[in-house]
């Protein structure tokens, strides 16, 4: 598949099969974003892959989150919202947690880092589709909490920007409609 065509049919695809994609699925993945541009060639990005019983580490992460959201909660409703966490990290059978280490080099800014990790996130996306595997990229406040950022080991300047869902898509790609070129689009000549 080439490139375009890969722009053209990639969807974001919430719904995976429980069969988790083999390491060098995986890895094919992860190459694919170390290619993605970045100013100063800082290579921002970090990723943890999250396997089997280790996306409850995600799991644990949503659960505190959802828990320390609660007002005067009584012990049941902590419990159901910690669970709902749990099963939010079960819904692939991979799950990528994306990061972005901004450099401490004085001359790079911090929004350049946080693009690049984006532009490795759309190369990880194109090549899970182009190898035949189902993606989604999550993203939230969750993301950005310091539960997050704890849990993860993001220096106090990085940064959880989110969580790719990966694996075997499980029933049709959703059909999409883009606003044409024309729409977002201005021309400057003169």
């Amino acid at each position: 598949m080439d490139v375009i065509e890969a722009i053209h049919t990639r969807r974001s695809l919430g719904r995976v099969k429980e069969e988790t994609p083999e390491k060098a699925e995986i890895e094919k993945v992860l190459e694919a974003a170390r290619w993605a541009p970045n100013h100063f060639k800082t290579e921002p990005w970090r990723f943890t892959v999250l396997t089997g019983d280790g996306r409850k580490k995600l799991g644990d992460a949503y659960g505190q989150i959802n828990t320390e959201k609660l007002v005067d909660p009584n012990e049941e409703e902590k419990a159901s919202a910690y669970e709902k966490g749990i099963k939010s990290a079960l819904r692939a059978p991979v799950i990528i947690v994306v990061t972005a280490e901004p450099s401490e080099l004085e001359r790079v800014k911090e929004i350049e880092e946080i693009l690049a990790t984006g532009c490795a996130v759309q190369n990880m996306l194109l090549a899970a589709h182009a190898n035949g595997l189902g993606a989604i990229w999550r993203t939230g406040d969750t993301a950005y909490t310091d539960i997050m950022k704890k849990s993860f080991c993001t220096s106090d300047k990085g940064i959880v920007l989110g969580y790719v869902y990966l694996g075997y898509p499980n029933g049709d790609k959703p059909v999409t409609d883009k606003k044409p070129v024309e729409e977002v689009t201005t021309w400057v000549s003169e």
